[in-house]
């Protein structure tokens, strides 16, 4: 549970996991150097020198303890303070009582009024009013003593440089590492683009860079699409020159049975026409494997077009919801082919087709419902297998087909990076295709 919650807060892309991999080191060095030099050198140095101080207050108060008044003090303390380099003076009694004076970044200002309070309780008020002075205000018998020196005798100078110098070339490192990482990590954001471009249908230059695993990841990749280019060619070319092939003796046949009684051809005609039905379903579905270039297409007018190509033949197609818009890059050959053999499936199993398009900002929505009796769950992922056929499931009267009608919509999905889900339909009571197009 701990693991997941923590899964979370990390960042999902390479470039966020290799910042955060950078950064979480140096930030925590950062802590730990600052800690350590905070607690062990800034204030045990400022304590030790503070107790140096102590010592010397406590000195000019011996020295004051038998003076009558304050002009017998000052005789008294004149040999001692100057080779201790303090300023000594009394203040009337008519003086504002004096409050301690510290910067809000003064850290061993406080360091000094802390020791100094806990060991020296004629301690009045401690004040450092710029970085050079001291002030010290403490109690005595012939009222407050002002005791007046060089700054540097209680805290160290300038402590702060130490945590300021490692602050400011933490960044500048940060900076080269994070440039240096960035042209690193670009030959992998290549790489993705390139990849997830041939997943959509496209194939994009790309020189394998960078590091030598990457670039052996590039190079497989290079040879992967290659192959696969190569494998979609071949099954293009033999499915066309096969299909091809066939024409010719099927239309001898054709001739041939011109020659022959209609009412003894007509079974033979129905096959030639059969056969001639099964060849142009392959080369739909070759043509549909062929590498077409992507285009910017409106795919409310596409579907509207289409739409409207149905209902002029007397069909009950009708436009769903149309939400979104905008273009999206299609084939749009495949695409007409994939969403009219949605249409076909969907009038020859029912009596009305609905067609319903969502364009979101990440994907494209191509909705086809019907009234028919639908396909089991159980076999929908065998209705999307090329020369399947589920007529016992559905309508035998309606026309057997050869199978291609939903494999060569997976085709025309998958060319595009997309899927095809079926589901049923909730409003027509048959069955829902949507072809779902990443963007």
């Amino acid at each position: 549970m701990a693991r997941s919650r923590l899964k979370s807060y990390v960042p999902r892309s390479l470039y966020g996991r290799a910042a955060l991999i950078l950064l979480l080191p140096v930030v925590v060095l950062q802590l730990v150097v600052s800690i350590s030099f905070v607690r062990r050198d800034l204030t045990d140095v400022t304590g030790q020198m503070t107790y140096t101080i102590m010592r010397e207050i406590s000195l000019l108060e011996q020295v004051i303890a038998d003076a009558d008044n304050v002009e017998g003090a000052l005789v008294s303390l004149e040999p001692y303070v100057r080779p201790l380099r303090i300023d000594a003076s009394f203040l009337s009694a008519a003086s504002p009582a004096e409050r301690d004076f510290l910067d809000w970044t003064e850290f061993s200002g406080r360091v000094v009024r802390d020791t100094l309070r806990s060991n020296l309780p004629h301690v009045i008020a401690v004040q450092m009013p710029d970085s050079e002075t001291a002030i010290i205000i403490i109690d005595t018998h012939l009222g407050p003593m002002k005791l007046v020196f060089d700054q540097r005798r209680l805290t160290a100078a300038a402590p702060h440089q130490l945590i300021l110098t490692l602050v400011v070339f933490s960044l500048l490192m940060t900076v080269i590492s994070f440039v240096y990482m960035r042209n690193q990590l670009r030959p992998i954001k290549k790489l993705a683009e390139a990849a997830q471009a041939f997943g959509r249908g496209r194939s994009v230059p790309y020189n394998p860079r960078g590091a030598s695993e990457v670039k052996a990841a590039g190079t497989a990749f290079m040879d992967m699409r290659a192959r696969i280019e190569r494998q979609i060619e071949q099954r293009t070319l033999m499915l066309s020159g096969v299909s091809h092939d066939l024409r010719t003796p099927l239309t001898r046949l054709r001739l041939g049975l011109a020659m022959v009684d209609e009412e003894d051809a007509k079974p033979m005609l129905r096959d030639v026409a059969e056969m001639q039905s099964l060849l142009d379903a392959f080369l739909d579905f070759s043509r549909d494997a062929a590498a077409a270039a992507p285009e910017a297409v409106d795919a409310h007018a596409l579907a509207e077009t289409i739409v409207g190509d149905w209902q002029r033949q007397g069909k009950d197609v009708m436009l769903g919801d149309m939400v979104g818009s905008g273009t999206v890059m299609l084939k749009s050959g495949g695409m007409r082919r994939a969403i009219e053999n949605l249409i076909s499936n969907a009038v020859r199993y029912g009596t009305r087709a609905r067609v319903s398009v969502a364009l979101t900002e990440n994907a494209l929505r191509i909705r086809v419902e019907d009234d028919g009796p639908g396909i089991p769950e159980d076999l929908w992922n065998e209705a999307v297998r090329p020369f399947t056929r589920l007529d016992p499931s559905r309508n035998q009267n309606k026309g057997s087909g050869v199978g291609l009608g939903l494999a060569i919509v997976v085709d025309v999905a998958r060319a595009h990076g997309g899927v095809l889900r079926l589901s049923a339909s909730e409003t027509l009571g048959g069955l829902q295709a949507d072809l779902v197009i990443g963007r």
